[in-house]
């Protein structure tokens, strides 16, 4: 009885979500996104500022930015909907929409990279940060080189 409810509860939530998706304006849509790489941004900086060593090294504060960056880049890709290329000014290339898979690759590949700085910056030390943030640096810059306006 309890699966089955689940089952239901997780059928309706999916037709709803598409629902509202799809009700979504595109500028809202790319207002969404620019909203998360904004807080990436903001807590990528000061992390690389450390990695350079042009700001104190702080553990707990590298470790909370590269925490909130790693749950960030799990929510970027959300971002990146049909139609959201039009709108609002933006810096997406619209070889996202023609190339999704690679770009959702790259993405991915990004989160990949986040979520193994958020890992090493609880228990690894400065050297593997330090190579670390430029792993994750470079997933960055791969996606930008190829699907950002400059």
């Amino acid at each position: 009885m309890r699966k089955a409810l689940f089952l239901i509860s997780a059928a309706v939530s999916s037709l709803l979500a598409g629902t509202l998706a799809a009700q979504v304006k595109p500028e809202d849509v790319i207002e969404y996104r620019q909203s998360v790489y904004t807080v990436i941004g903001w807590n990528w900086k000061p992390m690389v500022a450390m990695a350079k060593g042009e700001k104190l090294y702080d553990k707990e504060a590298f470790a909370r930015n590269a925490a909130n960056m790693e749950f960030m880049s799990k929510l970027a890709i959300e971002g990146f909907t049909p139609g959201s290329d039009k709108g609002a000014k933006t810096e997406a290339k619209p070889e996202i929409w023609a190339n999704m898979d690679d770009f959702k690759a790259k993405m991915n590949k990004m989160n990949a990279e986040a979520t193994k700085l958020a890992a090493v910056a609880k228990t690894g030390s400065f050297e593997d940060i330090k190579k670390q943030v430029g792993a994750t640096g470079a997933s960055c810059k791969a996606c930008h080189d190829d699907y950002r306006t400059k």
